[in-house]
């Protein structure tokens, strides 16, 4: 008993440390860290801001249907490069579908993965989400290549990039809808 008292605080960090190598605990543990963790972007000062000269990129949707991101010029646009087992990723999904929900009839929504249809899916239905999700038919143009997950960008509506974040974020503040609302 005195060996418990003595260590428990070390107990617990061995037993939390076995929880993160097991997969059915360790991606509920990651995720929630990650969205504790998660904050409102920032928009990119304005001498960082990079206009994209081509918006062309073929996309697929769930249903097979070719999609071009460039029917989209001359509107806000969301681009979120995700996977359905990037723990930072599912962490920002309730903040993304809430903006989603809200802005969906005024911004272009686009939630890029590279994993097969079913897999997307599949994951949709578990999380209850309903977001309009693509797969990539091509490489996606210069100036909007995620080399991490998640990456997200928040394009105007004259295709200069406003807010790019890689990493989990808190998608619904009130910082980023006032944003979209003067970007509309």
């Amino acid at each position: 008993m005195q060996f418990l008292k003595k260590h428990w605080s070390n107990l617990l960090m061995l037993l939390f440390l076995a929880l993160l190598f097991i997969p059915q605990t360790a991606m509920p543990i990651k995720v929630f860290v990650n969205s504790v963790f998660a904050f409102s972007p920032s928009q990119l000062d304005v001498d960082e801001q990079t206009h994209l000269a081509d918006l062309s990129w073929n996309l697929v949707d769930l249903e097979g249907n070719r999609v071009d991101l460039a029917d989209s010029e001359g509107r806000v646009i969301l681009i979120n490069q995700w996977a359905t087992w990037c723990p930072p990723c599912v962490a920002e999904m309730p903040s993304l579908q809430a903006l989603f929900a809200d802005y969906g009839g005024e911004v272009d929504f686009y939630f890029v993965s590279q994993e097969p249809a079913e897999t997307l899916v599949n994951f949709l239905i578990k999380k209850e989400l309903n977001i309009p999700v693509f797969m990539p038919a091509e490489a996606p143009p210069a100036g909007i290549e995620g080399r991490a997950l998640p990456t997200t960008y928040l394009i105007d509506k004259e295709g200069k990039i406003v807010i790019r974040e890689e990493g989990a974020a808190r998608w619904d503040s009130e910082k980023v809808r006032a944003l979209v609302d003067t970007l509309l």
